[in-house]
């Protein structure tokens, strides 16, 4: 599944790009290209790299590690309370106090211990940032996520710990087809009464929109690949 490329094919800025392939894909699919959140990865880049995709209006980004994101963003996010933080790399339990101070949503939910921990912290914050379920949509050893057979019962459990569940979050097996992959995290999130879909990244973001994602992680795409 394929978008072909918009044209022109001129973009004043890989931000530009992605914002018109976004918007192509979501209209070929009739949606609302505004209810799809571009999720800028910026983990491992420099606030001088990050600057430009502000001031040209990004708002939302994502990163991997607590301690980087502590260490990054406070200033900006003094300068402009609009920025949206998604934490979307696996989360260690005894981390999850800071995560809930800075992060608006958290994309690596995935095991009743750290929902259990993300409960408490919220509790101790009063601030209760999104929550999107991790699966391991592709049953990979090496990689996060809940079993998909696990998935019910980790989501009534984030219900009565009263995470705010936005929706299913999953990374594809590398190297192979996504859309199958996405199809079947848009099925668990409809059998499971959940909303959001947190699926695609700079290769299968255009496949992702198609198939129904809400929140798309776009890295290399926005800000090259790095040597």
């Amino acid at each position: 599944m394929s978008v072909s490329d918009p044209e022109p094919a001129t973009f004043a800025s890989p931000l530009e790009e992605v914002r018109a392939r976004i918007v192509r894909s979501a209209v070929l699919a009739g949606r609302d290209p505004a209810a799809i959140e571009l999720i800028a990865i910026s983990k491992t880049h420099p606030m001088p790299a990050i600057q430009p995709l502000l001031d040209a209006g990004q708002l939302s980004f994502g990163e991997n590690r607590v301690q980087e994101a502590q260490d990054k963003w406070p200033g900006a996010i003094a300068n402009d309370r609009r920025i949206r933080l998604h934490l979307v790399g696996q989360l260690q339990s005894n981390k999850a106090d800071a995560a809930v101070a800075l992060f608006d949503a958290i994309h690596s939910v995935d095991r009743p211990s750290l929902i259990d921990a993300l409960a408490r912290a919220s509790e101790r914050a009063g601030r209760r940032p999104e929550c999107f379920v991790q699966v391991n949509i592709g049953e990979e050893p090496q990689k996060g996520g809940c079993a998909i057979a696990e998935l019910p019962a980790l989501l009534a459990q984030a219900g009565r710990a009263g995470l705010p569940v936005a929706g299913l979050m999953c990374v594809p097996p590398a190297d192979t087809e996504a859309a199958p992959y996405f199809a079947l995290l848009a099925k668990l999130a409809r059998d499971n009464g959940v909303a959001g879909l947190s699926m695609g990244m700079s290769g299968d973001y255009e496949t992702a929109v198609l198939i129904g994602a809400t929140h798309i992680r776009v890295g290399s795409a926005l800000f090259g690949q790095r040597g």
